[in-house]
């Protein structure tokens, strides 16, 4: 491949809008009950967006599931997320694929059954995979699409063809392979995890549906995460940053060791630009197992952006040529350069740029990215005033996030709702917010691992000052109390609240705000 610098221009955005309308406080005791067995967010999820399709027409959904309208099937899915989560979380690692490998033989290996596109990183992995998803069946595949965690259903984790599993299929392929996880439990020292179990089944599910192609988001890191029993013909790596630095590493390159894991032999790496310790681990690691390195800048990557309502317009420079004209309905110069990313590891899916020196079809691809959604990245779901929903949860995430929606969105003030696990660098992320939030509105979300309104509060005044901070202990009454500001009207006309913070309170905000 050859090496060809780029140049990224960042020019503004404009928005579109969706409207809802706030929920009652019973509705944040629906979300508690509802909510109290769900595993928190573990992969870190990067600041994204979604908005109207442009180009491709009606949207035929986002991706996110209600609970089954019917009372038996409802009952079902509850008995199965139970069950689930009783088993030993997906906040806990430990570093061992025994488990996994051991149920993947007893299941016959439903892991080959297909070629897979492997996704680590720590920004950037779940709307990378969307895309992807979108590019492939474009091309009439048919997809699976494995990603974590989940904005309210654990259904949405396992997709076919570009929809998640409703839930009675869910149900099925849990029951399904529910002996084989027993023999598994009694045969080691410890019971298969809630990822390890879910990994299995949306394996399970790809082969037998059976799909072409599956897209694999990694949960948290590469080498000892429960996906890494797949042979990725192409790995991707987004953008590496500090998270989970008590299990991965205290710097990008430590942390880039665990995720160079999923680097197979002989397989083709796209990566995203990284910081340079954590490019020198990577490059090291494909060294190693001779694989085909594409980068970011040099094989690949975003050449022109411009405003588009919506969204923005793109020219990607692909690993056969370039793609212009390409219209993207999420906002951020972070989701072009996740579109450069996706469109190269599909390019190497099809052996572009190592057997072939052409382009895919153009109309195809600007088809496939017109269609993409990403819930909970940048989401508008009310106006009068504008309520945004974002899942950043890192400094990263979240200092991509307020340049997006600065960009992209006409604020003349903006409020921010906040509730964090209190495992995150929630100062960092404050730190980020800081100079896009006029005043900010901190509460607690329904898990266990929220941060305590209160202690969230301490920091906040720390950064905010105490004058722009307000508390909430439940979300509802946060909700609440934001809209209620960003509805002063004289100089403030115009103003926004954005709710971030945490991919659980995006998900419980979602559904007081009746979008889901």
């Amino acid at each position: 491949m050859s090496e060809r610098p780029l140049n990224d221009d960042n020019p503004d955005n404009e928005a579109d809008h969706e409207s809802g309308e706030p929920g009652d406080s019973d509705r944040f005791e629906e979300i508690v009950d509802a909510e109290t067995t769900r595993d928190p967010d573990l992969a870190v999820i990067e600041a994204g967006s979604r908005t109207l399709r442009a180009q491709a027409g009606p949207p035929e959904g986002d991706g996110v599931p209600a609970r089954p309208t019917d009372p038996e099937v409802d009952r079902a899915l509850r008995e199965v997320e139970a069950e689930l989560a009783g088993r030993w979380g997906e906040t806990k690692l430990d570093p061992s694929l025994v488990r996994i490998a051991g149920l993947m033989d007893i299941l016959g290996h439903p892991e080959r059954a297909y070629p897979a596109i492997h996704i680590t990183g720590t920004n950037g992995k779940t709307s990378t995979a969307r895309m992807i998803e979108a590019l492939l069946r474009s091309f009439d595949l048919r997809t699976g699409r494995y990603t974590s965690p989940h904005v309210q259903s654990v259904t949405e984790r396992i997709s076919l063809d570009g929809a998640p599993i409703d839930a009675e299929r869910f149900i099925e392929t849990y029951r399904d392979i529910q002996p084989y996880v027993q023999m598994t439990d009694e045969r080691e020292d410890y019971r298969l995890s809630f990822f390890e179990v879910l990994t299995a089944m949306a394996f399970a599910a790809f082969a037998d549906a059976p799909v072409d192609v599956a897209v694999v988001e990694v949960g948290m890191g590469g080498t000892w995460d429960a996906t890494n029993v797949v042979d990725g013909t192409v790995a991707v790596v987004t953008p590496i940053a500090l998270d989970h630095t008590d299990r991965l590493g205290a710097t990008p390159g430590e942390i880039a060791k665990e995720k160079a894991g999923i680097i197979k032999q002989d397989a083709t790496v796209v990566l995203a630009q990284q910081p340079v310790d954590a490019a020198q681990v990577l490059l090291k690691r494909s060294v190693e197992v001779d694989a085909t390195v594409a980068r970011e800048g040099m094989e690949f990557g975003v050449t022109a952006r411009e405003v588009a309502v919506g969204g923005q317009l793109l020219t990607l420079r692909g690993l056969g040529g370039d793609y212009p004209d390409v219209f993207l309905p999420l906002y951020g110069a972070h989701q072009a350069h996740n579109a450069a990313v996706a469109l190269a590891a599909v390019e190497a899916f099809f052996g572009i740029g190592s057997q072939h020196a052409r382009t895919l079809d153009m109309d195809t691809v600007r088809r496939a990215f017109a269609s993409v959604t990403s819930p909970g990245r940048l989401e508008v779901v009310r106006r009068s005033p504008t309520v945004v929903l974002d899942a950043a949860h890192n400094p990263a995430g979240a200092q991509a996030a307020a340049e997006a929606i600065t960009e992209a969105f006409g604020f003349s003030r903006l409020i921010g709702v906040v509730a964090a696990s209190a495992d995150k660098d929630v100062r960092g992320l404050l730190e980020a917010f800081e100079p896009v939030f006029a005043e900010v509105v901190v509460t607690r979300n329904s898990t266990q691992r929220s941060m305590d309104a209160d202690e969230l509060a301490a920091l906040a005044v720390e950064v905010f000052g105490a004058e722009r901070v307000q508390v909430e202990p439940r979300l509802d009454d946060a909700l609440e109390a934001a809209i209620t500001l960003a509805e002063e009207e004289g100089e403030y006309a115009g103003a926004g609240v954005l709710v971030t913070g945490s991919v659980i309170t995006v998900g419980e905000a979602r559904l007081l705000l009746r979008r889901g």
